[in-house]
């Protein structure tokens, strides 16, 4: 699943929605999670009123300049080598407003009453997003201080002073006002661009993604290339969650179930054998049945290193429309020794309790 979007244009022109506006406040996490998912170019006119907005309601003299990075990497190289960006104000833009306006709205709706809020707008959003912010952190750490532990500690420090822009949405959703509020600002940046450090004489705001592909768990996922790519060439790459690099992804075309065994590391061999296929795999490895009976059959992959790879076949007795009838291929526990059991299994029940009127 590729997501990529961009909000339409807001009647106060800055090209994006005043907070509040449309009349359903922070109610409606679909605007929100839609800016945090977004893979369209930084609207930088807006982004950059955003910036300038953030400091004059923190009382701040607006920035005497925007600069711009093209990824979060980037970003964060520019912070640790100039020397002209001032102290950071971030405690005052952002951390703040933020506690204060968190704080009125759990006072005004009570503990449950802002459990019940949170769980209808930003956290509808949190797992996936932070995920993803988690993500970047690790491809930002890896790609400027593999193995310097000295750096390391240096970049995730910039790293956790980052506003998050888009990422920010879950919080953002959550503490959004009907009228004029401190978070304006941020907002703002939110609703336009990526992640973005204000400091006392610039502020360094990064651009969106260009690329961002999700499985339906909300984890990045993708065989062909980067799961997430920005414009200045930081990738990252993934499979259903798990960071690969390049030349894995393109080693997924070309595989055999003789590589597919020969590959040391459990968890890059269970990427192989999903991108594979376990039926292909079965077929071409020439694997025999473990045990089959009227409900279907059962197969086992042993593989070195890793728990046991056991599945379930299974035929559907409902005919497609040419007539013909669909074989499945399920996984099951490592432990399971029957089909019955396997099928059974699948159902939430025990094989005992298992004893269907009619296959489907």
């Amino acid at each position: 699943m590729t997501t990529a979007g961009r909000a339409g244009g807001a009647p106060d022109g800055t090209g994006v929605l005043a907070p509040g506006a449309g009349g359903d406040g922070g109610q409606d996490p679909g605007r929100w999670r839609a800016w945090a998912a977004s893979a369209e170019p930084a609207d930088r006119e807006a982004a950059e009123e955003g910036v300038r907005l953030a400091y004059r309601r923190a009382g701040l003299p607006e920035p005497e300049r925007v600069v711009w990075a093209g990824s979060p990497r980037e970003g964060v190289t520019l912070v640790r080598r100039s020397t002209d960006l001032g102290a950071s104000v971030r405690e005052a833009v952002r951390t703040a407003p933020w506690a204060a306006e968190r704080a009125r709205l759990h006072d005004r709706l009570g503990a449950a009453g802002w459990a019940r809020h949170w769980s209808a707008t930003g956290g509808a959003l949190w797992d996936s997003t932070q995920a993803l912010v988690d993500r970047i952190r690790s491809g930002v750490l890896d790609d400027l201080a593999a193995g310097d532990a000295h750096a390391r500690t240096g970049i995730r420090l910039v790293l956790l002073d980052a506003l998050l822009g888009q990422h920010d949405a879950p919080w953002l959703a959550a503490l959004e006002a009907d009228g004029p509020s401190p978070l304006d600002g941020p907002a703002r940046v939110c609703r336009s661009a990526g992640w973005w450090w204000p400091f006392e004489k610039a502020a360094v705001v990064c651009e969106r993604p260009v690329a961002l592909h999700r499985d339906e768990a909300g984890r990045l996922d993708h065989g062909e290339g980067p799961a997430l790519e920005f414009p200045d060439g930081f990738a990252l790459c993934a499979w259903r969650g798990m960071p690969v690099d390049r030349a894995f992804l393109e080693e997924l075309r070309t595989l055999t179930p003789e590589r597919i065994r020969a590959e040391e590391n459990a968890e890059l061999r269970r990427v192989m054998l999903e991108y594979y296929g376990y039926d292909r795999y079965l077929a071409d490895s020439g694997a025999r049945p473990v045990h089959r009976d009227e409900t279907g059959v059962l197969w086992r992959i042993e593989l070195d290193g890793d728990e046991p790879a056991v599945m379930v076949e299974v035929v559907n007795s409902t005919p497609e429309p040419d007539g013909t009838h669909r074989t499945y291929w399920l996984r099951v526990p490592p432990g399971t020794r029957t089909a019955r059991e396997a099928v059974a299994w699948t159902f939430g029940l025990g094989p005992e309790a298992y004893a269907p009127l009619r296959q489907t």
